[in-house]
């Protein structure tokens, strides 16, 4: 690296490094962008696509159970992804893996504008998810090998706020195409289109990442291919079993919330009283929509950055279990009490403040249980193998809510997720790692 490269910046970060956290920090705003404008449009995009009437009470059944069986789908290519291009990152390097992956999500959701039916648009929301599950291990492989050792649990957390950063945009975006742009809001079907076709941006992204960001110094492809079982060994049965645990428990928790959570704030409209006029509920359905998610987002990226204090003074196993403890009360308090519907809009704040904001320490504590050769095998298993069976929960919450039981009275019970990751980490199964280095 030349002079300027080394030279010390912004906390206590070099240039290049800056370059190298805004890379990869770009890449997953982008991923969680594109991962999740399904999740806003649903309501829009299910009813056009099947031609159902939304003001019937049986719609809201279908989007409900259409909702959960696309997000499972999605977790599942998600899981698959991140599994696969984990590997991929370790025998082609973390910068061309994240090229890759940034290329898949994009082009897919920008093709998911073009659906002909609600099948056509599952094929490309599955292709996107390949490439949104495989982006995480690269970037946060290559954040943490790049960042200086006491300042990785900062780096790996601000790494992380871009994640309520691309749910802002995605907010922002879904509020422009189907409230503020008369034009194209006025028209259902080219609103919801409209939405996923700026999935295509970080394509662009992508080319510029690659051109400016090199390999970590350190890192050598592979000589022997990654083998998964290889997390299995005696000397790291104990920190991938503990690892995926954790996150496991982190990602049940965000899905069953994130997912349901646009739809019920939709819904909420509702139950305003006085109702508003008829012609004013969709405008007010989607108002709803954007504070929730914004409070939800907000909480997120304090929670985010509150990781790294609470890590670095009282350690990882200690951090994860005051998230997980907050995080169970805040789902319960938020979905569970009888509350007005707009207070209920602010409180999501609180749920992601814990159960948004746990993600950020992920970034840097699955890279640090791994070897140089494992870890982006390693951190890409952990992180992604639980959104199968969160794929299994997504689908079954869809299920029953298709019966008519309010997604709101199911989704409160998601609190006890997060209860049994503290009984877990009372247990001792899951490894500390602070002021541990890079092995």
């Amino acid at each position: 690296m030349s002079n300027d490269e080394n030279r010390s910046g912004p906390l206590g970060f070099t240039p290049y490094q800056w370059l190298v956290l805004f890379a990869a920090w770009l890449g997953w705003g982008f991923d969680v962008f594109d991962g999740h404008l399904f999740n806003y449009v649903s309501p829009i995009c299910i009813p056009d696509l099947l031609g159902l009437d939304p003001a019937l009470a049986s719609t809201k059944d279908e989007v409900a159970f259409w909702t959960g069986a696309l997000t499972a789908l999605l977790l599942v290519g998600w899981g698959l992804g991140g599994i696969l291009f984990g590997k991929v990152t370790d025998v082609l390097g973390r910068t061309r893996t994240l090229l890759l992956t940034m290329l898949t999500y994009a082009l897919a959701t920008a093709a998911c504008a073009f659906a002909p039916n609600v099948y056509a648009l599952a094929f490309f929301r599955f292709i996107a998810s390949l490439g949104i599950g495989g982006e995480w291990a690269a970037g946060a492989s290559l954040v943490a090998e790049v960042m200086p050792e006491k300042k990785r649990a900062l780096g790996g957390a601000l790494l992380y706020t871009s994640a309520p950063a691309g749910l802002f945009l995605a907010t922002y975006v879904n509020d422009l195409f189907t409230r503020q742009l008369d034009f194209i809001a006025s028209d259902p079907s080219r609103s919801w289109r409209a939405v996923f076709l700026t999935g295509l941006v970080p394509a662009a992204v992508a080319l510029v990442i690659r051109m400016k960001v090199k390999e970590p110094e350190h890192w050598k492809p592979s000589e022997a291919e990654p083998k998964v079982r290889e997390l299995f060994s005696p000397e790291l049965r104990r920190r991938t079993l503990g690892g995926l645990a954790m996150a496991m428990v982190a990602l049940l928790s965000w899905w069953c919330c994130a997912t349901f959570l646009p739809m019920i704030a939709r819904y909420l409209a509702d139950d305003v009283v006085p109702a508003p006029p008829p012609e004013d509920l969709p405008a007010l359905r989607t108002r709803f929509v954007t504070i929730a998610m914004t409070s939800f987002n907000l909480g997120g990226l304090v929670g985010t950055l509150l990781t790294v204090p609470v890590a670095t003074r009282m350690g990882r196993r200690p951090m994860f279990l005051i998230y997980f403890l907050l995080g169970a009360a805040s789902i319960w308090i938020t979905l569970g009490l009888p509350l007005q519907p707009e207070t209920r809009l602010y409180l999501a704040g609180l749920i992601g403040l814990t159960i948004f904001g746990v993600f950020g320490s992920f970034t840097y504590y699955l890279p640090e249980l791994f070897p140089m050769r494992l870890r982006g095998t390693g951190a890409g298993f952990c992180y992604n193998t639980g959104r199968f069976i969160t794929a299994a929960m997504a689908f079954l919450i869809g299920v029953k809510a298709k019966t008519g039981i309010p997604a709101i009275e199911i989704v409160r019970w998601a609190a006890l997720i997060p209860l049994a990751g503290v009984l877990i980490l009372l247990a001792g199964y899951v490894e500390e790692t602070k002021d541990q280095e890079l092995r």
